[in-house]
């Protein structure tokens, strides 16, 4: 057969066999090449989930660090040699949480970086001359060997010299001992660390001291205790100056709450001091083990081997307490340590550490800690979840 000349196939194709299909069905196509539609769409729908991830990060951000708006009341916060970071960073985190209603700045008191009292330094945005600007002026606690010497720091309290009339100033922890050694505190209450009440009535008697609240307030000045009084002192300046509505939204935003209950005193650890082998020592000691009995005077003083007048003398002389005084605080101790470490009933505990009603004991505590049974174990208690036995997800520990 002659060769068709459109035919251009190698002679070797032109001998091949066609491949023409089962009986019944079409030749096969060529596959066409995949569309690029879909994935165009993929890269569309993931570029959007991401503007919408970055646009969520930075929603959050403006909430937690807004920008001050203008006119915000400037808030200076001092940081003096060997700060402690926790506290350095409270007023920046509560106030700065207040929806740009405050703007909280750092300062140093030479303008250079500052030794923490752990193993960093940290370098606070200004120097000394911010703290004429500020409306209100925080000092937080910094090394108590620096804190509460005799000698103030000169370098501290010129900058402190800086402060304008009129400026607000607050105080965390040791930073009292600076407004106390600038005499800002004489006649006036104030507050510390309780640990430090003593060293503080110590150098600075013109002041009145009060150890078991969280925060004092004066209006121009403000002093707080350790640590997380910060966060109440700043969550109340908060709530003074825009309303409670506005710290709540604050405290929720910081994951705290925006007021507690009771004050310093319920944190107070009150150890014994040595009863001695002398005087009404072992008298003490007898009580201890008997805090459950209706002890009176007259069978304190039996067991003294002295009248009652005389029992009751040396007792003070060696306690600082009457005895009836010195019963009901080893009671309020031995029931604090019961709420802490058991789940009796508050009745139970009133028994057993000697109060005639739970009543009485609610009323001891109220005095003394500023808070009720069930808020006292509330906040000394783990939670039974923390309490529960370890679960194969979570071995014991050997």
């Amino acid at each position: 057969m002659p060769m068709d000349p459109a035919d251009r196939r190698t002679p070797a194709a032109r001998r091949a066999p066609a491949d023409r299909g089962a009986p019944g069905t079409r030749p096969a196509s060529a596959p066409s090449a995949p569309s690029a539609a879909p994935s165009r769409a993929r890269e569309a729908r993931e570029a959007r989930e991401a503007r919408d991830l970055a646009d969520r990060a930075a929603w959050l951000d403006r909430l937690t660090h807004p920008d001050p708006r203008p006119g915000a009341h400037k808030v200076v916060v001092l940081a003096l040699d060997g700060v402690y970071p926790f506290e350095l960073g409270i007023p920046h985190r509560v106030l700065g949480s207040a929806d740009g209603r405050y703007e909280v700045l750092s300062a140093s008191a030479d303008g250079r970086p500052v030794r923490t009292d752990s193993d960093l330094t940290v370098t606070p945005g200004h120097g000394p001359e911010v703290l004429a600007e500020a409306d209100t002026v925080v000092i937080p606690p910094y090394a108590i060997s620096r804190a509460s010497t005799a000698a103030p720091d000169p370098q501290a309290l010129a900058a402190l010299a800086r402060v304008r009339p009129g400026t607000r100033l607050v105080s965390i922890c040791t930073g009292a001992f600076l407004l106390a050694a600038a005499g800002l505190l004489d006649g006036r209450r104030a507050t510390t660390h309780w640990a430090l009440s003593d060293h503080f009535r110590e150098l600075f008697p013109r002041v009145e001291l009060d150890a078991d609240v969280l925060f004092v307030d004066h209006g121009d000045v403000l002093t707080s205790a350790g640590a997380a009084s910060g966060v109440d002192v700043c969550l109340h300046l908060v709530r003074r100056d825009h309303g409670s509505e506005v710290a709540n939204q604050v405290a929720r935003c910081c994951v705290v709450p925006p007021y507690r209950d009771g004050g310093q005193a319920q944190y107070i650890e009150r150890p014994l001091p040595p009863a001695g082998e002398t005087g009404t020592g072992p008298t003490r000691d007898w009580a201890l083990g008997r805090l459950e009995l209706p002890l009176s005077l007259d069978e304190l003083a039996a067991h003294a081997a002295m009248s009652t007048r005389t029992f009751a003398r040396r007792f003070r002389e060696e306690t600082g307490l009457s005895p009836g005084r010195w019963l009901t605080q080893q009671r309020l101790r031995r029931a604090r340590h019961l709420l802490e470490s058991s789940d009796l009933p508050v009745e139970r505990i009133a028994h057993e550490v000697g109060f005639a009603t739970a009543t009485s004991l609610r009323r001891h505590l109220a005095a003394e800690a500023g808070v009720a049974p069930s808020a006292y174990r509330r906040t000394f208690r783990a939670p039974d979840a923390l309490d529960a036995p370890n679960t194969p997800d979570a071995p014991a520990m050997s």
